[in-house]
């Protein structure tokens, strides 16, 4: 595929003391649950999700959002927290008037719908984490690396525009590696902001859950999808988020960590029925 994918409406929307995101819409059919999707590091809604939102329009209605620094997501000087992604989740809600719904996070996305539930449990029907964990840093180089964006999230701001976007994209290609992503996929990345990528980066080296994360109840129906081929949060730690909250149900998919963009065929079955679970539908 080397042109844009169909994708369902967007549009940008100013949130009320917050900034402007934007956010793609998918109708369902009348009166069916709403799923939120939080996408994960460095990529957008659009990259994200683009091989679900057809599958889920069949039983959801969808709203996909950029989060702060992402794609075109909101665009703040304040440090990247993701409490304040959560929020900002929440606040689009409130916007459209949606009272409440089912947040579905991937990889980043993930400590990101943890916290919807645990900031505004309210507002929660039911509770989808994939390919994510409830720490990110744990080993001894993780607990390096991860801090260590911080000071260099700072050091970009002084770079000149043009030499921080060239940096940017070397790093983008790093990222990708030798994953086949093509020129649309690279250029989503490439719409978002250098420091507050590196700065979300940071804040998933600060999350931990392990201490409110049991706290969900039965009443709100979880769902962990694991991707059992994956090394960028390793599989073992998706099984640990499972077994912090009794009454999750496990799905697996086979794949990397890139499975929703280069696996469809692998990821989009599972993840469906994944979203449906946790809608107890």
């Amino acid at each position: 595929m080397t042109d844009a994918p169909d994708l369902p409406p967007g549009r940008t929307v100013n949130l009320p003391g917050r900034g402007e995101t934007f956010f793609r819409h998918l109708e369902g059919p009348a009166g069916a649950p709403t799923v939120l999707l939080l996408h994960g590091w460095f990529v957008n809604a659009d990259l994200n999700w683009f091989h679900v939102f057809a599958p889920l329009g069949e039983h959801f209605n969808v709203i996909a959002l950029d989060h702060r620094g992402h794609g075109r997501g909101i665009r703040s000087r304040d440090r990247f927290r993701l409490e304040d992604a959560a929020d900002d989740a929440v606040a689009l809600l409130d916007v459209l008037g949606i009272g409440s719904c089912i947040p579905v996070g991937y990889s980043m996305g993930g400590p990101i719908a943890m916290s919807v539930w645990h900031r505004h449990p309210t507002r929660v029907d039911g509770l989808v984490l994939c390919a994510t964990s409830q720490e990110f840093s744990v080993t001894p180089l993780e607990r390096l690396e991860f801090p260590a964006l911080r000071p260099l999230s700072q050091s970009v701001r002084v770079v000149p525009r043009r030499l921080r976007q060239e940096l940017f994209r070397r790093i983008v290609e790093w990222r990708i590696g030798t994953q086949k992503f093509n020129p649309w996929m690279r250029e989503q990345i490439l719409l978002g902001e250098p420091r507050l990528l590196l700065e979300a980066g940071a804040a998933l080296g600060r999350f931990d859950a392990k201490e409110w994360l049991p706290q969900i109840g039965s009443d709100t129906p979880v769902s962990i999808l694991v991707v059992t081929d994956d090394t960028m949060v390793p599989t073992a730690r998706q099984f640990e988020l499972a077994a912090a909250i009794d009454h999750a149900e496990v799905f697996t998919t086979t794949g990397t960590h890139d499975s929703p963009v280069l696996h469809p065929k692998r990821f989009v079955s599972p993840f469906v029925a994944a979203v449906r679970h946790a809608a107890n539908s």
